[in-house]
């Protein structure tokens, strides 16, 4: 039996943000950049990869660092990370690794003979005379590149920043000097480095999009290209910062038009939801073909901060004139169903996550009584065990979805000094088809009920009732043996 697939579809102790997914060979690869659990910043690891057969998206295959950022000739010292990067084999079969350095208005390029293998240090872009781009004012700020070997042979670069309004007063160094106003197409030479054709915009910006098919969701950052049947597609975060949205267009330099959401790890828009169903910031991610099926890749937040993301990917229904349906956050997004309704499961695979006052921006701080994923451990691989912490009255979590035959028991796992009752609803707000009583203990203690699960598919809501807080690591699911 294959492995089942959840979001994270990585284990909890790693946490890949900004994901850039591509299919070579018979497996898919996940490239992005690297958060420390508790660290201070954004990207404070190196690149690793990770992969997994396109038949069995459950299992995923530690690769281990690809690139030190040290190899760059602007950060020999380490003092510099590596923010979100792109991936591109190039036509003589190499795979070209694109990345900005923090700290710099410069995009640079690392190759490998594999998609996983050891990159080196290639190059940086460039001008015809040879000038590295972004060194100059006017330059577009390089940063979250998104690259496209198309099929005649042409490669296309892309990137950009456009601050919202609110950070537009908050604008100094490197980002001062460069052009911020959308993201831009840079058509490159062969040799993969050397700008052929100058900068055009083709997404705008929110100050810079009215009148455009793009207002109300202008481009705030992290650009992707992908291309399908034909069509070119432009991924982005939007400046509501936690979706990524999309254009499409005939032609890799665009003109793009504005397609719609692909996601939003809050869920805003889905069957008509207007508020957050967990906690946000930004996002980044991409679209890919796995199989007959296709899939956005994107991450969440975790930790109470914006600094430590993990990759989450969803399922995504493409129409018959080339658009998408906006996905739905779910727990199963890569398992090609629902899971199954008996097993042990961990509540780092929640969907939602909410205090009972609802979900506060980790862009602009948590409030202390709000519940949040974190883990037991360090940083580093195979270190931690994560769970949901600091669930008060009222707070809830959401797992979606399984497959139950009816009759099914559910226990939970928590510790902490709450008094109370876990309820269990199998929807948003409805009556509780199973009670569980929690007691105080230091320890994680399974509690259960003799209440049964009813027969069908559907998503387990579980809401804390009771004095104090617990933390909530894991569920179980099963029928009653005796």
């Amino acid at each position: 039996m294959k492995k089942q697939a959840f979001n994270p579809f990585l284990p909890g102790w790693e946490y890949i943000p900004d994901g850039e997914p591509y299919v070579f060979g018979d497996r898919v690869y996940h490239y992005g950049s690297h958060d420390r659990f508790g660290g201070e910043g954004f990207c404070l690891n190196t690149y690793v990869c990770w992969s997994a057969p396109v038949d069995d998206l459950g299992n995923w295959t530690y690769h281990g660092e690809i690139y030190d950022t040290r190899n760059d000739p602007f950060n020999r010292e380490g003092k510099w990370t590596g923010y979100a990067p792109d991936m591109c084999r190039g036509a003589d079969g190499r795979y070209y690794l694109y990345y900005a350095i923090n700290n710099d208005s410069v995009m640079s390029v690392a190759v490998c003979d594999e998609p996983a293998g050891r990159f080196e240090f290639y190059g940086h872009i460039k001008t015809a005379d040879g000038r590295i781009y972004g060194t100059k004012p006017g330059d577009v700020f390089c940063f979250d590149p998104g690259v496209l070997l198309d099929d005649d042979g042409t490669v296309h670069l892309y990137m950009g920043f456009s601050p919202t309004w609110e950070l537009a007063d908050d604008i100094s160094g490197a980002l001062a000097a460069a052009r911020i106003d959308g993201a831009y197409h840079f058509e490159l030479e062969r040799d993969m480095l050397t700008i052929k054709v100058e900068p055009d915009m083709v997404c705008p910006g929110m100050l810079h999009s009215k009148g455009t098919s793009f207002e109300g969701y202008g481009f705030f950052e992290a650009p992707s290209i992908r291309k399908f049947n034909g069509k070119y597609y432009f991924i982005y975060s939007s400046e509501h910062y936690h979706e990524l949205c999309y254009g499409i267009g005939d032609s890799p330099k665009g003109p793009f038009t504005y397609g719609g959401v692909l996601i939003s790890d809050v869920d805003v828009g889905i069957n008509g939801n207007t508020e957050f169903l967990n906690y946000p910031s930004n996002n980044h991610g991409s679209l890919e073909k796995i199989g007959d099926e296709y899939y956005i890749f994107h991450h969440r937040h975790t930790n109470k901060t914006m600094y430590s993301r993990q990759a989450c990917a969803e399922k995504i229904t493409m129409l018959p004139d080339g658009h998408f349906l906006q996905a739905e956050v779910t727990s199963c997004g890569l398992n090609g169903g629902p899971l199954r309704g008996c097993g042990e499961y961990e509540a780092r695979i929640a969907s939602y996550l909410s205090s009972t006052g609802g979900c506060s921006d980790y862009g602009w701080g948590m409030l202390d009584s709000m519940p949040y994923f974190t883990q037991m451990g360090e940083d580093g691989v195979g270190s931690g065990v994560q769970y949901i912490a600091y669930m008060g009255d009222g707070a809830w979590t959401a797992f979606k979805y399984f497959e139950f035959e009816g009759g099914e028991k559910i226990s939970v796992s928590v510790r902490g000094d709450g008094a109370g009752e876990f309820e269990v609803a199998t929807e948003r707000g409805g009556a509780p088809v199973v009670r569980i009583p929690i007691a105080p203990s230091e320890e994680f203690v399974l509690y259960t009920s003799e209440d049964t699960l009813p027969t069908g598919t559907y998503p387990l809501y579980l809401t804390y009732r009771g004095n104090g807080h617990v933390d909530f690591i894991s569920f179980k699911l099963y029928f009653d043996q005796r």
